[in-house]
């Protein structure tokens, strides 16, 4: 049952994201030989600028290893994850770097260390995680919000989770993305709280308070992403069978739906933490290296929409 297919990185999101220059980006505490390749894999294929963030004897030792000469690298040292990650964010601050890398480190810290007041990360917007799912041999793809960061997300933070996603399809060149918010259902139903979120959510978008897309719901999965069972249910909309973004109900929905795409269909889970002032790639141990590669690519191109060329470094 679990798919055999090897993992791909879109090639058509690997060429777009190409035609920019290069992200400086902070990698933190890449001291192991995952986080290191992960980097140097990026910065070879044209992506980012990297600056590693860590024991500078540790992430050399690892880099001999791969065999990937740090002399041309930046690097900062940093005593432990908890120090990377402060330093890490402060050279975002200070504009010395545009994106950020998870290397050898809890997420908790990292995403402590960007939402540190004094950091001048945060926005007005909550932080929430968009996955970019792909599958081999189709530029087809489809994002999955939020499955990383929002456990129970509220309407309001469901509201903040839509108009990241939003914003990062724009970005990907999608001017009117279509949302389905998910539920169980597609009746608005008392015992079914995400319907009731999603019927809440639809008002708030009919009133503007998420421009540039298309926001319908509540739906079903089978609803949301295939034509042909929205027909036989006498379902219509914008929506239904053309989505691109699945607005989940919480983050154990999201998860077990990456999963299943992963694991039973062979897909490419590449994604960013969005909602700080830059993206930030946050990759698992588990994830193959086609996934991290996509993941920069993401950044590349968020960063060439959200940032003036002046602040990204030339290739």
């Amino acid at each position: 049952m679990l798919s055999t297919t090897p993992k791909e990185c879109p090639a058509r999101l690997l060429a777009q994201a190409r035609q920019h220059p290069r992200v400086t980006t902070v990698v933190i505490n890449p001291i192991n030989e995952v986080s290191l390749a992960s980097a140097r894999m990026a910065s070879e294929q044209g992506l980012i600028e990297p600056i590693l963030v860590g024991d500078i004897d540790t992430m050399r030792r690892q880099a001999e290893i791969i065999d990937w000469s740090l002399d041309q690298v930046r690097l900062v040292q940093a005593a432990d994850e908890t120090e990377a990650a402060r330093l890490g964010v402060a050279l975002v601050s200070q504009n010395e770097a545009h994106s950020i890398m998870k290397g050898h480190v809890h997420t908790d810290i990292l995403l402590r260390a960007v939402l540190n007041k004094a950091a001048g990360l945060r926005t007005d917007s909550r932080l929430s995680h968009v996955f970019y799912m792909t599958v081999p041999g189709s530029d087809k793809a489809l994002c999955i919000t939020d499955a990383v960061i929002n456990v129970q997300p509220s309407v309001l933070d469901k509201l903040h989770i839509a108009r990241n996603a939003i914003g990062f399809m724009h970005a990907l060149g999608k001017d009117e993305p279509r949302v389905a918010l998910l539920s169980g259902t597609e009746e608005v139903s008392k015992s079914m709280p995400s319907s009731q979120d999603a019927a809440e959510l639809v008002k708030l978008a009919a009133m503007g308070a998420l421009p540039g897309a298309v926001v319908e719901g509540p739906l079903a999965f089978d609803n949301a992403v295939s034509p042909e069972a929205a027909a036989i249910k006498g379902i219509t909309g914008k929506v239904p069978g053309q989505v691109d973004i699945l607005l989940v109900p919480n983050l154990e929905s999201g998860n077990f739906l990456f999963k299943q795409m992963v694991y039973f269909m062979g897909a490419t889970a590449a994604g960013l933490v969005l909602g700080a002032r830059v993206p930030i790639i946050l990759t698992s141990r588990a994830d193959p290296p086609e996934a991290r590669l996509a993941s920069c690519a993401l950044a590349s191109l968020y960063c060439a929409h959200q940032l003036s060329p002046a602040l990204v470094q030339a290739s």
